[in-house]
């Protein structure tokens, strides 16, 4: 039987459309898909996302033990900041894709993804035998109030605290006498604020931010949607253990110079031989046909790669994805094909992200 989050009566009050995904039931959507996604690039959208795993990495040892297990240098947050990171495989590939906040000078809060809590909370004990490292998934939530307004919406109920922080800052604050983790943080490509309550406290806490004005709920398809737009990979489409960092395009959170870590001799190997053979590329397609994971890529008529993600992009009104093709293929501004029910369909890899958020 599937997972379900601490306002699961929520989304069914609300007639969200469920669906499984990583072992919860979720929504999908509650009105559409498009709108929802404009709603967040244009207002505020709510997204429950209490399916993400929450590990607690704490006590004498924890840093030494986050910094041997993850690509990215840890001594550049310090309590107060946080990073993202990966967690490879001692091949080089990546065992899931996470958030670190440090929450005090051995204390860290790690954020995986669903599907992979397991996979990873093994991992890291066997790795780091002798730290704490505690699941509290089930004792917590974590809500996404995404979009241009949401911090303003905030700040009356939250204080100046949550106007002042800065991409990958977080605090503890208090809200009707709840205190939680408020984070500037997001996966949809815009300015935005996540909140860690206690699950005791999660039903409260979303209905007062689902009366913010002009917030709407929001579902798995919208952030999926909002994701692709602004360039995030997607654990388990785009990247895999059968992937390393330097093939989907995220060596820029791999600091070889910060010292050993899991994974960091097989990425000096690969890099030494050249790189890898195959990028994920990004891609927009012509016509209103909608590229989908696993359609075949063609080059010169010869299939040569597949799509990991695919979508229509209501923010741009054009179809994107990503695709893992050959390296000469990869190039910005090289012409290709989608295979769409049996149809070859003009595309052309461009630069990522596809969207960017204006910063005024």
């Amino acid at each position: 039987m599937a997972l379900r989050t601490a306002v699961f009566d929520v989304h069914r009050r609300l007639k969200g459309r469920l669906m499984e995904f990583g072992g919860w039931e979720l929504p999908v959507q509650y009105t559409s898909i498009v709108d929802e996604h404009h709603a967040v690039r244009r207002h505020a959208g709510l997204f429950d996302v209490s399916h993400l795993g929450r590990v607690r990495v704490r006590g004498s040892g924890a840093s030494a033990a986050l910094q041997l297990l993850t690509t990215n240098d840890l001594r550049r947050i310090g309590p107060g900041q946080a990073q993202y990171s990966l967690l490879l495989n001692r091949a080089g590939g990546i065992v899931d894709d996470i958030f670190i906040y440090q929450i005090a000078s051995e204390e860290y809060l790690v954020v995986v993804n669903a599907a992979t809590r397991e996979k990873d909370l093994t991992w890291m004990r066997a790795a780091a035998p002798g730290v704490a490292i505690e699941d509290e998934t089930f004792t917590s939530a974590t809500f996404g109030l995404q979009g241009p307004r949401a911090v303003d919406l905030l700040a009356p109920h939250l204080g100046p605290a949550v106007s002042a922080l800065r991409r990958n800052e977080h605090r503890a604050m208090t809200w009707n006498g709840r205190t939680m983790l408020v984070a500037r943080t997001g996966y949809t490509g815009e300015r935005g604020i996540e909140l860690f309550p206690l699950f005791a406290d999660a039903m409260s806490v979303f209905e007062s931010l689902l009366s913010l004005e002009g917030v709407a709920p929001c579902g798995l398809g919208a952030r999926d949607t909002l994701r692709l737009e602004a360039g995030n990979r997607l654990y388990g489409q785009d990247m895999s253990e059968d992937t390393s960092p330097l093939e989907v395009g995220l060596d820029w959170v791999v600091d070889f110079e910060k010292g050993d870590f899991v994974g960091r001799d097989s990425l000096i190997g690969m890099r030494e031989r050249g790189g890898p053979s195959h990028l994920l590329a990004g891609f927009a397609s012509e016509g209103r046909a909608v590229p989908r994971h696993d359609a075949r890529v063609l080059y010169g008529g010869e299939f040569v790669g597949r799509v990991t993600s695919g979508s229509y992009a209501p923010s741009l009104d054009r179809n994107i994805g990503f695709a893992v093709v050959p390296g000469d293929v990869a190039r910005p501004g090289t012409a290709i094909a989608i295979e769409i029910r049996g149809a070859a369909v003009p595309a052309t890899v461009v630069d990522t992200p596809f969207y960017r958020r204006s910063r005024s």
